[in-house]
């Protein structure tokens, strides 16, 4: 029964990769004198099954960068080896069935076909129509389809007794979970350079030069590209675009509701089953015997619970004279309300608002100027791609249109100017000097084109340009050097068990501390530091021009009552099961490659790859 129903499941997945694989790749056929790009034994691995793979592949990374993905950009990421390394182990287990004799029969078969919700009528029933249509539009033939099922069948068959039944071995998850959830508790102080008893010398020329040499990579530029372009926004045309009053006042006509706002209140509303609740309620509060809090608190309820926002008259129906006729601060009632007889509470009294045509004025003109800018620079999209067709440069664009030029030593660090743009930013880290300029859209509704002039590679900057850093860094460097050594003493009074306090230290603390903790203003191993430590343990740690004094004040195993150690035992059960699953799948197709030999056809797959370039 169990593997009945893995197979149903697989069979799902695999109609719907074929469907909507084959159907969104134009069900293309490879298949001219070549019929396969290899085998595993006596199975083969079909030019069609790795065209549609990879397409889909290509595909799914091409959703999760939100951007198009050339063949050569797939390539870098190595998605055609991973697709061709899982159709092999496919075929190991397709070889391995074959070997076992593993199949299903003709009546599961039918079963598992007729209960796929794609080839059924409006009834519910099995309809031989859709069916057909369904194979159609994926571009397969019934035989292939049901030769599929079979295959896909019988692996899940082979797969789910190799790995049923997988489980996490205690003392490893015990080992994990003690690690990742074992808690320290820590005292530290932080000293900078104001800390230091005595002054720091000035550098000498010889020190600068040295640490200049020493420290080379942070004096060296990165690799720029040196870029022209033509960008077109729509605040570069927006004082060209005339709007007239007519539009004006529509705009102010149509967004009227956000212009005139009526009083208004914030209110919070506590209901009850009857007015009788409703009423002894209210005199607990005239009374003061308890205020609104206290009821909430008594039903249960947080006052997030009870609290309405700000309302208008309309949204209160029967209850708005009284509540409007209130101050901020009182509660009313019991109001009759669609939940029953409640209280409310007013908060805050928000008087009405009204801008004016003319107040409102210059927004709307900017809006609408904007959205008409946008349209402009849209419609002035198809000439410039005609110019660019035709041969122009960046600096025609320039020329012939509102596009205005400029260039820019551009690295991943540069965020200004078009640099600000993620489109840009995309583009430059791509373009190549092969790149004809191309139009490309900006998230503002504006253009740009762009050209590649040169490649600048790093360069060392002198010491004599960068003279100012090379001091501070040198300076930042001399401090720490002389924290630590003044440090040294107080090192060993807290070993010894001082206080920190004593020593003249300003102690910070931090308690329950994990692996997976963080601890604000610290450097970036403080955590790895303190569990590098034992109780009682005293250390230095350098920081940005800081020295950190830290003490380990206790060393506690996790928490057995930790709701989120809890949760992270689970995860940790089934990640480690299923690790342990995808290395055992791994080894047994492995071995099965191992046995029955593999071939591989580069030719077909080049004639592949030569369709997607």
């Amino acid at each position: 029964m169990a593997a009945k129903s893995i197979s149903r499941t697989l069979v799902w997945i695999l109609m719907g990769l074929l469907i909507l694989g084959l159907g969104g790749f134009g069900a293309t056929n490879f298949s001219g004198t070549v019929s396969n790009v290899g085998r595993v034994g006596d199975a083969e691995i079909r030019v069609d099954d790795y065209a549609r793979t990879l397409q889909n592949e290509i595909r799914a990374r091409e959703a999760e960068r939100s951007a198009a993905m050339t063949f050569q950009q797939a390539r870098e990421e190595g998605i055609p080896d991973r697709v061709l390394s899982q159709l092999v182990a496919t075929a190991a287990f397709d070889h391995e069935t074959g070997r076992l004799g593993i199949s299903i029969g003709d009546e599961n078969l039918r079963e598992q076909i007729i209960d796929i919700e794609a080839f059924q009528g409006v009834n519910g029933n099995f309809d031989r129509e859709a069916y057909q249509f369904a194979l159609d539009r994926a571009g397969l033939s019934e035989s292939e389809f049901e030769d599929d099922m079979r295959r896909e069948t019988a692996r899940a068959l082979v797969q789910s007794a190799a790995m049923s039944g997988l489980s996490m071995p205690e003392g490893y998850k015990d080992t994990l979970l003690t690690y990742l959830g074992e808690e320290r508790d820590v005292t530290y102080a932080a000293l900078g350079r104001a800390d230091l008893a005595t002054g720091l010398p000035e550098p000498t020329e010889q020190e600068l030069r040295d640490y200049h040499q020493g420290n080379l990579p942070q004096f060296t530029t990165p690799e720029t590209k040196r870029i022209s372009y033509a960008l077109l926004t729509p605040e570069m045309i927006i004082d060209s675009v005339e709007v007239d009053e007519q539009a004006l006042r529509e705009a102010y006509d149509e967004q009227i509701d956000e212009f005139r706002q009526p009083e208004r209140r914030l209110v919070e509303r506590l209901a009850f089953s009857d007015i009788n609740a409703a009423e002894a309620a209210m005199e607990r509060i005239e009374s003061g015997e308890a205020g609104f809090e206290t009821l909430v608190e008594d039903r249960g309820l947080d006052l997030a619970d009870v609290d309405l926002g700000d309302v208008a008259r309309d949204d209160l129906r029967a209850a708005a004279d009284p509540v409007f006729a209130a101050e901020a601060g009182d509660v009313v009632g019991p109001l009759d309300t669609d939940l029953g007889p409640a209280l409310f509470r007013v908060n805050a009294v928000l008087a009405a608002q009204e801008t004016t045509f003319e107040e409102a004025e210059p927004a709307l003109r900017d809006a609408l100027a904007g959205d008409r800018a946008r349209r402009v620079i849209d419609n002035s999209v198809g000439r410039i791609d005609d110019l660019l067709a035709g041969g122009a440069t960046i600096e025609d664009l320039v020329a012939e249109t509102d596009m205005q030029g400029g260039t820019i030593d551009w690295h991943p660090g540069i965020t200004d100017g078009i640099g600000a743009y993620d489109a840009f930013r995309e583009a430059a880290a791509q373009i190549t000097t092969d790149d004809y300029p191309e139009i490309i859209h900006l998230s503002d509704g504006g253009i740009f084109a762009m050209r590649l002039e040169e490649v600048v590679e790093p360069e060392v900057q002198p010491l004599e340009t960068v003279r100012d850093a090379v001091r501070a860094g040198w300076r930042d460097q001399a401090a720490v050097a002389a924290l630590k050594e003044q440090a040294q003493g107080q090192l060993d009074d807290l070993q010894s068990g001082a206080d920190f306090a004593d020593l003249g230290l300003s102690p910070r603390t931090a308690e329950g501390l994990t692996r997976r903790g963080f601890q604000p203003e610290t450097p970036r191993d403080f955590i790895e530091t303190v569990f590098g430590m034992d109780n009682g343990d005293v250390t230095l740690l350098e920081g940005d021009a800081q020295v950190f004094i830290i003490r380990v004040e206790a060393v506690r195993p996790p928490a057995s009552d930790s709701d989120d150690l809890e949760q992270l035992r689970s995860a940790l059960q089934e990640q480690a099961a299923s690790g342990l699953a995808q290395d055992i799948y791994q080894m047994l197709a492995a071995d099965i490659r191992q046995r029955a030999g593999i071939e591989i056809d580069q030719q077909a797959i080049n004639a592949v790859h030569s369709n997607f370039q």
